[in-house]
């Protein structure tokens, strides 16, 4: 009875230990790094990236602006204000909803930029990686968190209703949070760094 007992415990040991074992219980860290490169396509679009700057001020890029620029009428200039300077705050023009009328401000609830601790503006997609991952430099929120934030916030929403005449961000507010999942179920893994 011992014998057997030992030899069970032997073939389970192997069987725990062996790779296929092993491949099972590791995160799939090319199905992770798959769903970060469609993340990345996001956040690192204009759509996105414009607003996530160190400086505080915003750029105005993609198509519909021709170019890139930062934007005018000196708007920002400082990365502690977030919501505009006193008189000016990004709500003056920025309303709760886009003009309906092309090259008209774009709108959401409660306008602002992102803290610039969170700002990506020409960041590799390594460095977005780690950034979005470290919760001193993403808002403070654990990556269950950040799903929510770009699943449910209203200004995040904007990302991909932005007004007339400006293009969407890729894919949807559902589809890059279900990315986010697939990511993070596959262990967060950023790309080598370029």
């Amino acid at each position: 009875m011992r014998a057997s007992l030992i030899k069970i415990a032997a073939v389970g040991a192997f069987l725990i230990s062996s790779p296929n074992a092993q491949e099972a219980e590791a995160p799939d860290e090319a199905s992770g790094l798959a769903a970060w490169a469609k993340i990345y396509e996001i956040f690192s679009d204009e759509r996105c990236a414009s607003c996530h700057v160190a400086d505080g001020r915003p750029m105005w890029s993609g198509e519909h602006y021709g170019g890139t620029y930062k934007h005018p009428m000196y708007v920002g200039g400082s990365p502690e204000l977030l919501l505009g300077h006193p008189g000016l705050m990004c709500t003056t023009c920025h309303m709760a909803e886009n003009a309906q009328k092309l090259h008209g401000p774009p709108g959401a609830e409660v306008w602002h930029l992102p803290p610039a601790e969170m700002a990506w503006w020409g960041k590799s997609s390594t460095e977005i990686c780690e950034q979005v991952k470290d919760p001193t430099r993403n808002g403070g929120r654990t990556l269950a968190e950040l799903q929510s934030h770009v699943a449910e916030d209203p200004l995040v929403a904007w990302g991909w209703a932005p007004g007339p005449g400006r293009k969407p961000a890729p894919y949807s507010a559902k589809e890059t949070a279900d990315f986010l999942v697939a990511w993070s179920a596959s262990g967060a893994p950023c790309p080598p760094a370029d």
